[in-house]
């Protein structure tokens, strides 16, 4: 299952790369749900499409599969892993791609996280252990090359310095699959949260994993309460201007899904 999922993605990441298409609508009256602050939201925003606003791209696909909206906009990768024969919600499809984008990890405006973070994606895509955890969630067509790097180096004085002293990392995060989400234990898996582990491990520290609202992000960051948002998150303008980020790691674009025909 997790191959045919990577051979998907890489005909739809082609066909985005060449081609973002302009989704069908009944003369502006389709209700599109989107996840507040999410890249899906800004897309439907520029076409001037009506919303329903809701707190999680997993909420979006409940909207449309309640009959509540008529289509979502959500992340290619959780509509490959979500939609379709065999997965959660075998009843939707998704159909248009709106965007062309890169993943990324935040962390606060001027942290050196972000270059350690860079470091670790070096290191682990050298390697071979970032393409392991990527293809573990069939992920591995939407991996992007990292640039070599000499081993993992730790700032003194940053922030980096500070979450070794306090010995956890604390990673801000929603529920969505295949990047964060729990296993039938409660615990959490995905592409992001296997390795925002590594990092913990090459830190020396322990990892704790907290839901917020994605909406809230940025202040999350701000405020401390967080140290890092990695969760699948778009490398915006916005979000450079108001957070240092890491490397982007893998392509990824906005699509459509309606109930399937």
């Amino acid at each position: 299952m997790k191959k045919l999922l990577s051979l998907v993605l890489a005909a739809i990441l082609l066909m985005t790369a060449a081609l973002s298409l302009a989704s069908c609508s009944k003369g502006g009256e389709t209700v599109y749900a989107v996840e507040a602050g999410s890249a899906g939201e800004a897309a439907a925003k520029d076409k001037g499409w009506k919303t329903n606003v809701v707190a999680s791209q997993a909420d979006a696909l409940m909207e449309v599969k309640s009959g509540t909206s008529d289509a979502a906009i959500i992340d290619l990768l959780m509509a490959v892993a979500m939609t379709g024969e065999g997965t959660s919600y075998p009843d939707l499809e998704f159909t248009d791609s709106l965007t062309s984008e890169e993943y990324g990890v935040g962390c606060r405006k001027g942290s050196d996280l972000a270059s350690v973070i860079n470091d670790v994606f070096s290191v682990t895509y050298a390697n071979g252990q970032m393409q392991e955890c990527a293809k573990t969630y069939g992920l591995e067509a939407a991996m992007i090359e990292q640039p070599a790097a000499d081993g993992v180096k730790i700032p003194a004085g940053g922030d980096t310095e500070a979450i070794c002293a306090k010995g956890t990392l604390i990673v801000g995060i929603t529920d969505f699959e295949p990047m964060d989400y729990q296993d039938a234990d409660g615990n959490w898996i995905g592409f992001d949260a296997d390795m925002a582990r590594i990092v913990g491990e090459m830190l020396g520290v322990d990892v704790q994993f907290v839901v917020i609202d994605w909406d809230n992000k940025i202040m999350e960051l701000d405020s401390g309460s967080i140290d890092v948002v990695w969760n699948g998150m778009t490398i915006t303008d916005e979000v450079k201007g108001a957070m240092t980020c890491s490397n982007p790691y893998f392509n990824n674009a906005q699509v459509v899904v309606v109930p399937a025909k």
